[in-house]
């Protein structure tokens, strides 16, 4: 799907982590119908989906089935500290705070590195 005021197909990066990875890997990944997807079955499994199109176009430079490479560790991280925050503590009726933004903290340096492969 294009978005025509910015003449730009919606991107998604699906992460995965769990206990005992040493950081997310890239799951799925994708743009137009197939981004479109990923966030539908997120939001059917009732997965957080977190729009961030400068994070997004990061994380689309890593590879499938790859972890993040460390200059987004901390992006991730707040964002991930935020979500555990929010099931813990939510009380039925609240609205959650904010998410973080998590390109606060990027650099342009960062965003340089961020693209490359960890291998």
């Amino acid at each position: 799907m294009t978005d025509a005021r910015h003449g730009r197909r919606q991107s998604a990066v699906a992460l995965a982590y769990g206990n005992g990875d040493p950081a997310p890997k890239v799951v799925a990944k994708g743009q137009g119908l197939v981004a479109e997807q990923i966030m539908r079955r997120a939001r059917d499994a009732g997965v957080f989906v977190h729009e961030s199109k400068e994070l997004v176009q990061l994380l689309m430079g890593v590879d499938l089935d790859r972890e993040i490479p460390p200059a987004l560790y901390r992006a991730i991280a707040e964002l991930l500290a935020w979500l555990y925050h929010i099931e813990s503590a939510q009380t039925p009726g609240a609205a959650p705070p904010p998410p973080p933004d998590p390109t606060l903290h990027l650099n342009q340096d960062d965003a340089a590195n961020a693209g490359t492969s960890n291998e």
